[in-house]
């Protein structure tokens, strides 16, 4: 039974990542960490206390909290040597650059997954597709207006597959309004044509699933990992 700390867990995503855990049969919550009181699952919430968190028997953490407060519970995580598993976006290119250090210092993995829906993931498999074939393309994200960030770490993932498979690299637009969960549009333009690859998460129920595969998985991992592209071909089997 694997012993699962969540981090976050009184946010949006933190409690989709506490039900998940409690659901799945092969694992266990054993702590969740919150900035406020109160009690997610049952677990006992260790309150703005991160160094008793992760002072737990945990075998795996996973990170629903906001930047920069992500960048301290993976710091502490990998301090301990527990595998974790991050959600939280707002990582800069320094900050990832040091996780990856510490991760091969500590000889501890981690992955980095800016969206958990395997939904959103097929979406940026075709659009890397799609851009070996059409010259040029733009993202639209949508989100709900609590959402901190913009853009959200999935369009810019994107971008970066996009260019990564030879277009230009995108731009991004992003909208913040109330009753938008989190939908992205990459629209693709060539000779007298366009393509729209959309993918919508109607509820943050569709995150379950991801969660549970990436806590399954992180353990055997080396190194950072950044989203769950490893994943996907074992789909049947996570």
């Amino acid at each position: 039974m694997l012993r699962v700390g969540v981090a976050g867990a009184l946010g949006r995503l933190g409690r989709v990542a506490c039900q998940a855990v409690e659901d799945a049969g092969d694992m266990t919550l054993s702590s969740a960490f919150a900035r406020r009181g109160g009690e997610p699952a049952g677990a006992v919430v260790t309150d703005n206390d991160l160094s008793a968190f992760v002072g737990r028997e945990l075998d795996v953490v996973v990170d629903c909290t906001v930047y920069p407060v992500t960048v301290e519970v993976a710091r502490a995580a990998l301090d301990r040597r527990i595998p974790i598993v991050i959600g939280a976006t707002g990582w800069t290119d320094d900050d990832l650059a040091a996780l990856s250090a510490q991760c091969d210092r500590t000889a501890t993995p981690a992955m980095l997954v800016p969206n958990f829906s395997f939904g959103a993931l097929l979406m940026m498999r075709f659009a890397a597709q799609a851009a070996r074939v059409f010259p040029r393309a733009e993202i639209v994200e949508l989100h709900h207006d609590g959402k901190r960030d913009a853009p959200s770490g999935t369009a810019k993932l994107t971008a970066r597959r996009i260019s990564e498979a030879g277009a230009p690299l995108p731009a991004i637009h992003s909208v913040r309004l109330p009753g938008l969960v989190a939908h992205q549009e990459a629209i693709f333009g060539g000779t007298g044509e366009t393509l729209t690859i959309r993918h919508d998460s109607l509820s943050r129920e569709s995150f379950g699933p991801g969660i549970v595969a990436a806590v399954r998985a992180v353990r055997a991992l080396r190194g950072l990992t950044i989203g769950l592209d490893s994943l996907l071909d074992q789909w049947s089997t996570v």
